[in-house]
């Protein structure tokens, strides 16, 4: 088992860690960084790993720093299943579309 962490170290923002084990590869969060504004600029940064290549992500709560990204993540290729509670769901279809993940003019 390999663990790759991406984002929520040494800060507590930016959730997103790389599994990668038995053949798979899988996310466990794909938050959005806040803060200064050096901090939010890597929102706009490219993945550190294909998003095409993640076969299922974790979703551990709604929070934008453990999901602001999602959009990225589609919008970069993603299309397999995330995994959460509903709750966490519900609060996501409302959370996500003001993320401003793709860009600071909302592209």
């Amino acid at each position: 088992m390999k663990i790759t962490f991406l984002g929520a170290t040494r800060t507590v923002t930016g959730s997103n860690f790389l599994i990668e084990a038995a053949g798979k590869k899988f996310l466990v969060d794909c938050g959005m960084w806040q803060g200064k504004a050096e901090t939010e600029l890597q929102n706009e940064e490219s993945f550190e790993f294909e998003p095409t290549e993640i076969d299922f992500m974790l979703l551990t709560h709604a929070h934008i720093d453990h999901s602001g990204r999602i959009p990225k993540l589609y919008k970069e290729g993603y299309r397999n299943k995330i995994y959460a509670h509903k709750a966490t769901c519900d609060l996501c279809t409302l959370m996500l579309p003001d993320s401003r993940t793709y860009s600071r003019n909302g592209k």
